[in-house]
């Protein structure tokens, strides 16, 4: 039975036809404790929700949707570890990478808690080597710089949150991250680096990875060739997380320095595994378990809070409003801090890879929109860019706001305070202006000429979330990444699709093996693809000097 079938459904799509044309201004006019009733918290998140066009019944109704949906018993199922990732027969438990508890979740036969915590131990123990300067390379010099190398969530993840946790970073080691197989990636990333002081880390669960593996060795050439020719010199500057340890060891790493993670932990849930070791080895172990512990802190308020008091199942209900009963297909993140710039990205993948599915769970088609496009830049950047469109444009794009009240330390340090007040007080009058708007007698009472007065009405009842912590911390990052995690299985559960499978991902992978040996071969290939294919790998090739 589809989602559209069930009574809880057909309560609020009745409930949408008496709201949804509710103004913002008549909604907080009729209810004076409207900002400070419609927010709720967990940890140190505070989430105020009341700028979104719904009312007090609205949450009512769609925490009814979640109970029918069956949300709670699937939340236990995954905190469990059964397979709930059916088309892969997995469990999905990246819950337990950050769980504090050593021992005591069998899963398969094995003790999960047990093997992760090892993991961890191990990590650590290779973080404080590189960060004390007891890991040497191949000539003896300290490492100075670490190269992580990876794609997708072997990427984005720690990529994300070392950028964001700059702040906490040992500043005497720098950091860069490879992903694309475009040569300028990795030519970019090690143009100015020393061979002598380079680590890589090479992430790759199968260790065979196309794109991983392409700079991986491009980037054990640019070592040895660096060093003097000796390939001895690969066990002293690469490690891996990967679970291949044959493969691992053919490229010349030493198995002892292979991290493994497992089937259970989906890439974009996976920087909390050994895939967070560049990361781990930036802030150092015990930051990074003060993130961990931020997770388990929203993986705990989420498991166990009401709905109507639940911040990451309100963040994915609220979506299921807009995507499904106002037609909303974007969502925007702006997080008013430079620190979590690539923080969109990082929900891009999170969001669109788990839940942009057509068919449900048992195979049939959906009867209701999935998902959403996730956009966003930090801060003024945006409202510079597209806040425009925001504000007076014809779609509908609902957006999440994210703003810690402290700076950090290194703007505190220098005496930047005052430009952090500055830019709260863009992050408290953009959701309002977009709330509010200003109407056409606004504008022409103050002083507007009546030709352009339509041309500066803001209409408002744009809708937003606002997102606060304290400051941006190891603790407060896992919290944030956490509770977007827990709003897209909200969303999924009550769209009954799997947000734990990829297979949009792998077509157009396929294809690209297919295609690359007729870019390559001296000699014209044959032409045996669609016209249009064909005749854009002529054209490239005549390009590259290849015939064609």
């Amino acid at each position: 039975m589809g989602v559209r079938d069930s009574a809880e459904w057909q309560a609020l799509v009745e409930h949408h036809r008496q709201v949804g044309d509710r103004h913002l201004r008549d909604l907080f006019a009729e209810d004076p404790r409207r900002g400070t009733d419609l927010v709720v918290t967990a940890g140190d998140l505070y989430l105020d929700y009341s700028k979104n066009r719904l009312t007090r019944e609205t949450v009512r109704l769609l925490a009814a949707l979640a109970e029918r949906a069956g949300l709670r018993e699937r939340t236990e199922a995954v905190f469990r570890g059964e397979h709930v990732n059916t088309t892969e027969d997995r469990a999905v438990l990246h819950v337990a990478l950050r769980d504090p508890r050593r021992s005591g979740l069998d899963v398969d036969g094995q003790d999960v808690r047990r093997d992760v915590h090892e993991v961890l131990d191990r990590m650590a123990d290779v973080a404080d080597r590189v960060r004390g300067g007891a890991w040497t390379g191949h000539t003896g010099q300290r490492i100075r710089t670490v190269v992580n190398i990876g794609i997708g969530g072997s990427d984005l993840g720690p990529a994300m949150a070392h950028q964001a946790l700059r702040d906490s970073s040992d500043r005497s080691l720098t950091f860069r991250f490879v992903s694309n197989v475009d040569p300028t990636d990795l030519a970019e990333a090690t143009r100015d680096l020393d061979p002598a002081s380079t680590l890589f880390v090479v992430v790759s669960k199968t260790f065979t990875t196309q794109e991983t593996l392409t700079n991986a060795r491009e980037a054990r050439r640019w070592l040895v060739e660096g060093l003097g020719g000796d390939p001895d010199a690969v066990a002293r500057h690469f490690v891996a997380v990967s679970t291949n340890a044959g493969k691992v060891a053919e490229f010349g790493i030493d198995t002892a320095n292979m991290f493994g993670f497992w089937d259970w932990v989906g890439g974009r849930y996976s920087f909390t595994s050994a895939v967070g070791l560049s990361l781990m080895v930036a802030i150092g172990p015990e930051r990074y378990r003060e993130m961990l512990d931020g997770f388990h802190t929203m993986d705990e308020h989420f498991r166990t809070a009401p709905y109507e008091e639940n911040l990451p199942a309100l963040l994915g209900l609220i979506s299921v409003w807009y995507v499904d009963l106002f037609g909303a297909q974007s969502q925007a993140v702006l997080p008013y801090s430079q620190y979590l710039a690539r923080f969109p990205a990082y929900l891009q993948q999170l969001c669109m890879e788990s839940n942009g599915k057509s068919v449900r769970v048992d195979g049939a088609p959906v009867d209701v929109a999935t998902g959403e496009v996730v956009w966003g830049e930090p801060g003024t950047n945006g409202q510079h860019a597209f806040y425009q469109l925001l504000h007076q444009g014809t779609v509908l794009v609902p957006a999440d706001f994210v703003g810690f009240a402290q700076p950090n330390d290194l703007a505190r340090d220098r005496g930047l305070d005052g430009m952090h007040d500055l830019l709260l007080a863009n992050f408290l009058a953009q959701p309002r202006a977009l709330a509010f708007g200003r109407t056409a007698e606004e504008v022409a009472a103050e002083g507007t000429a009546e030709a352009v007065v339509p041309h500066r009405v803001m209409p408002g009842n744009r809708p937003s979330n606002v997102l606060v912590a304290p400051k941006l911390t190891p603790s407060v990052l896992g919290q944030l990444v956490a509770a977007y995690e827990h709003r897209v299985f909200t969303q999924g559960v009550v769209w009954g699709i799997n947000s734990f499978d990829q297979w949009g991902v792998e077509l157009g992978k396929v294809m690209a093996n297919q295609l690359a040996p007729k870019l390559q071969s001296e000699a014209a290939p044959e032409y045996d693809a669609d016209s249009s294919t064909d005749a854009l790998v002529r054209l490239l090739r005549e390009g590259s000097g290849r015939p064609a």
